[in-house]
């Protein structure tokens, strides 16, 4: 212990500030560009399907995804930074020479910014999680070997990565099937639709409540509500969400698209009938009853039961209805975006301050809030002047899509 201490006083005494001032001035910079790469791609990814859907415009999506990351980094994106900025590499390893760590810091700034502005560019959606954890192990290496790195750390995000897309696609296609039974195949999936959207909202915002309170920012002392209370708070804000939806907002939504039904020319709607469809099983089963056994048609017919038509027009009115919590769904992925990914443009800017302040590589000072109003500027930069080109990307160019899907 005394041996580190008088390595931390030589090295806070030896460090001169003028010297590295040009390393935090650079990281500035790139830090910016880092920012604006991911503004122009990853912050395309959460609101590219409501662009693409119709539901939002693309004005519309960039000003609602600026107000609701800069939430989204204020309330939460604290805890994420810590992660990427010490949860990686041991900065321990640099106290007696934080100019090094500094260097490092500006290495991964410069490579991310550059990678994710060439991918944006090209229209390619990309992980600017990938590029951080990259660049940072590459300087680590570089500078101390395999010495210092968290590998079991690195092994939970490497698995992250694998994760996070599985999971994503099967809570999207539960969800789907949920809203799919409950609403879109019912007889009347209006009146189904407009019944279910107060248990929407309610769920949304509880989660995203519960998410901001429970450990939630000291900058704004939320890390000492207990979890009895985020989850009190979380519920009771949900339920005031939902009240809100069933007694104002729905009988306006109901209303409103009433009245476009009623100004739109009628045009007939295609129905899809499904005792047909249960005959045609019914057939098939018949031929593959003789050829195997009936097994491979009663999966079919399970699965035929299962997955939507593809050739089912959807009810325009419910149509209507899931474009108003596409876009409220929407606003919450920017907002899980902010808190997240914003960690990730700030994380070496803000080692950078804090070397620079402290003299030292210890990453002991709290993530000050100017760094993350800044970080969220440049991410907002980025959407308004290079968003378009992966908005076209995911919303258009992978699949077709609808507000219910």
């Amino acid at each position: 212990m005394e041996n580190v201490l008088t390595t931390t006083i030589e090295a806070v005494v030896a460090f001169d500030q003028h010297s590295v001032l040009w390393a935090l001035i650079v990281g500035i910079i790139l830090a910016f560009l880092l920012g604006a790469g991911m503004g122009g791609n990853d912050v395309a990814n959460a609101f590219g399907t409501s662009v693409g859907s119709g539901v939002l415009t693309v004005i519309k999506a960039y000003i609602l995804a600026s107000i609701f990351e800069t939430l989204g980094a204020v309330l939460v994106g604290w805890s994420v930074t810590d992660t990427m900025r010490k949860g990686v590499v041991d900065t321990d390893q640099y106290l007696n020479n934080p100019k090094e760590l500094m260097l490092g810091q500006v290495a991964i700034l410069g490579g991310c910014a550059a990678w994710l502005l060439m991918a944006t560019v090209l229209k390619m959606p990309v992980s600017t999680t990938h590029s951080l954890v990259g660049a940072t192990l590459g300087f680590s290496i570089v500078l101390r070997g395999l010495n210092g790195i968290r590998w079991m750390k690195i092994v939970n995000i490497v698995i992250s990565w694998f994760l996070s897309p599985a999971l994503s696609g099967t809570i999207s296609v539960i969800l789907y099937m949920i809203v799919d039974f409950a609403v879109l195949r019912r007889d009347n999936p209006f009146e189904c639709g407009l019944r279910a959207l107060p248990v929407f909202y309610f769920v949304c915002i509880a989660f995203n409540v519960l998410m901001v309170t429970w450990d939630g920012s000291k900058l704004l002392h939320f890390d000492k509500i207990p979890v009895w209370g985020a989850v009190i708070i979380s519920i009771g804000c949900g339920f005031i969400a939902a009240m809100f939806v069933q007694f104002f907002l729905k009988p306006r939504i109901n209303r409103k698209i009433q009245d476009e039904m009623v100004s739109k020319p009628k045009v007939q709607s295609v129905i899809v009938n499904s005792d047909l469809e249960t005959d045609r099983y019914i057939v098939g089963k018949e031929v593959k009853d003789v050829e195997s056994g009936g097994c491979t048609t009663k999966v079919r017919s399970f699965l035929g039961w299962l997955l939507p038509d593809k050739d089912r027009v959807e009810d325009e009115q419910t149509i209507k209805l899931f474009s108003t919590i596409q876009v409220f769904t929407a606003c919450f992925a920017g907002f899980a975006h902010g808190a997240n990914d914003v960690s990730n443009a700030i994380a070496p800017l803000t080692a950078l301050v804090a070397i620079y302040k402290d003299k030292n590589a210890r990453q002991e000072e709290e993530v000050p809030i100017y760094i993350l109003l800044y970080g969220v500027f440049a991410i907002c930069v980025g959407l308004w002047t290079l968003g378009h080109r992966v908005i076209r990307t995911v919303g258009t160019n992978m699949s077709e899509i609808n507000p219910a899907t």
